[in-house]
């Protein structure tokens, strides 16, 4: 999810200052960002024209609020569908472990499947907060990626099976490094 736009829908609820919108998003989200994140994000929101100052509130912190350019990209995103696109680590880390002589494709995908099983099981352990369903949509969430995980582990095991690994190509890229000199 982005940090960019989320902040942006919060701020188009009202004026935020940053740690009060660093402590919004970890309560609808129940993520956690660094607060340092949100200042630079807020920096880069305003250099791009999508929020400015407000003013300070009666402790004399800054606070932010979108523009008109602001308030239409918030609504633009959450209007939106946001797939899960680009790239996927562990499936190029089994797509590479399969192809390599050598290489314990068995213990890659196990390895995979012990720490998604203690992310599901430390998910369902997930307590209750004061806003509890927020935090459980995303655990909700969470849960059925993992599940989903572990399908495609089991699928992942019946396709590597079938693939034989193989060494370096012969056929030479006309690009790369020169040598370096000796001299």
């Amino acid at each position: 999810m982005s940090v960019r736009q989320s902040l942006l829908a919060i701020l188009d609820r009202g004026a935020c200052y940053g740690s009060q919108l660093r402590a919004e998003y970890e309560r609808r989200t129940g993520a956690t960002v660094n607060v340092g994140q949100v200042y630079t994000t807020l920096e880069r929101l305003e250099r791009d024209g999508l929020v400015e100052g407000a003013g300070v509130d009666d402790e004399a912190r800054v606070l932010w609020r979108p523009t008109a350019a602001g308030r239409a990209e918030a609504r633009a995103w959450l209007a939106s569908a946001s797939l899960a696109e680009g790239r996927d680590d562990v499936a190029l880390k089994i797509a590479l472990a399969v192809t390599l002589p050598g290489a314990d494709v068995a213990a890659v995908v196990s390895a995979q499947r012990v720490a998604v099983r203690a992310a599901l099981q430390a998910t369902e352990a997930g307590g209750v907060g004061g806003d509890a369903v927020p935090a459980a949509i995303v655990r909700a969430a969470r849960r059925a990626r993992l599940e989903a995980d572990l399908r495609w582990l089991d699928e992942v095991e019946r396709l590597a099976a079938t693939v034989e690994p193989f060494g370096l190509s012969d056929e030479r890229p006309r690009r790369g490094r020169p040598a370096r000199s000796t001299v």
